[in-house]
C-alpha cells in the first residue's frame, strides 16, 4: 500500500464543518509527498481532506523493481479502495501528472476535476542523464556528510534548486549512514517509463485545468490541441517567471488558480 500523509477532516478555514471533498496530490519524479505539504494544509483549509501520496519507488512507499504509469495508476486505485474514496479530485505534478492523467482516463467515474502541473500526455525524450549522473556519483559506502552529497551532486547539478530539491531525500538510514528514499537502481534502469505518452484512445470529459510556467517548456501552445483530444473540457492556465517547479516557486498564485477551479 502507497505511503501517505493526510491532512484535513473537513473542517473550513471558518471553522464550517462540511463534507470532507478528497483530494488525492501526485508529486513529480524523484520527488514525494512532503514536497506538497504547505498547499495540502492550505487545501485542507478548504474542507478538503488531503491525501498526500508517495508513489511507488519514491519517499516512504515500498520498493519495487516494476515501475510503469500503469502499476502506479494500480496502486493509486488500491489506495482508493482500501481508504473508501469513492469519488476524488487530483493534482499531479510532471511524472504524478502522467499518473493522474492515466488513472483519470481509466477510471473516469472516480474523478470529478482533474489537475495537471506542467506536463503534456506527450511523449518526452529522455532527458534526466545529468540528474541520474549526479545521484549515481554518490557513493553511500563511503559514508559521506550532507555537505560531501551536496558537493558530489553540484559537479554535474548546477542548479541550486534542482540540487535542494533531491537533498530532501536524503535521509539517515542509521546513525552515520546516509541513503536517499527513491529507489535509483529501479530508475536507472526503467528511466525510459517517465517519457511515456497518454494511449492515444483515453479520454476524460469532465473539468480539467492544465497549469504550466511561463518559463518552462514542458507544455507547448502547440500542445494545447492534442491535449483537447484527451481532455475536451480542458481549461489552461500559465503562471509566469516560473520554470517546471511552478507550485514550489510561486506556490501563492498556484494555490489561488486551482483553489478557484476546484470550488
Amino acid at each position: 500500500m502507497l505511503y501517505s500523509k493526510i491532512e484535513g477532516e473537513g473542517t473550513r478555514a471558518d471553522g464550517e464543518s462540511c463534507e470532507a471533498k478528497p483530494l488525492l496530490i501526485f508529486h513529480g519524479f524523484l520527488g514525494m509527498s512532503d514536497n506538497w505539504k504547505t498547499l495540502g494544509v492550505q487545501f485542507a483549509t478548504q474542507g478538503f481532506q488531503v491525501h498526500l501520496l508517495d508513489l511507488r519507488n519514491h519517499g516512504k512507499s515500498f520498493h519495487s523493481e516494476e515501475f510503469s504509469y500503469e502499476l502506479m495508476t494500480q496502486d493509486v486505485y488500491d489506495y482508493c479502495k482500501a481508504n473508501n474514496l469513492e469519488k476524488v479530485n487530483i493534482i499531479g505534478h510532471s511524472m504524478g501528472g502522467k499518473v493522474a492523467m492515466l488513472f483519470a482516463t481509466t477510471y473516469p467515474e472516480m474523478v470529478e476535476k482533474l489537475i495537471i502541473a506542467d506536463i503534456a500526455p506527450k511523449f518526452y525524450p529522455q532527458h534526466h542523464q545529468s540528474i541520474l549522473e549526479g545521484l549515481n556519483a554518490v557513493d553511500f559506502s563511503k559514508k559521506p556528510s550532507r555537505s560531501d552529497v551536496e558537493t558530489i551532486l553540484s559537479q554535474h547539478i548546477p542548479d541550486f534548486g534542482t540540487r535542494q530539491f533531491l537533498l530532501k531525500s536524503l535521509f539517515w538510514i542509521e546513525p552515520g549512514q546516509l541513503g536517499f528514499r527513491f529507489n535509483l537502481a529501479v530508475f536507472n534502469k526503467k528511466i525510459d517509463e517517465i517519457g511515456k505518452p497518454l494511449p492515444q484512445e483515453n479520454n476524460f470529459n469532465n473539468p480539467t485545468l492544465f497549469i504550466r510556467g511561463g518559463n518552462s517548456n514542458y507544455i507547448l501552445d502547440e500542445d494545447f490541441e492534442p491535449i483537447k483530444h484527451h481532455f475536451p473540457l480542458a481549461q489552461f492556465a500559465t503562471i509566469p517567471a516560473v520554470g517546471h517547479w511552478l507550485h514550489a516557486e510561486n506556490p501563492k498564485v498556484f494555490y489561488e488558480i486551482t483553489s478557484s477551479f476546484l470550488k
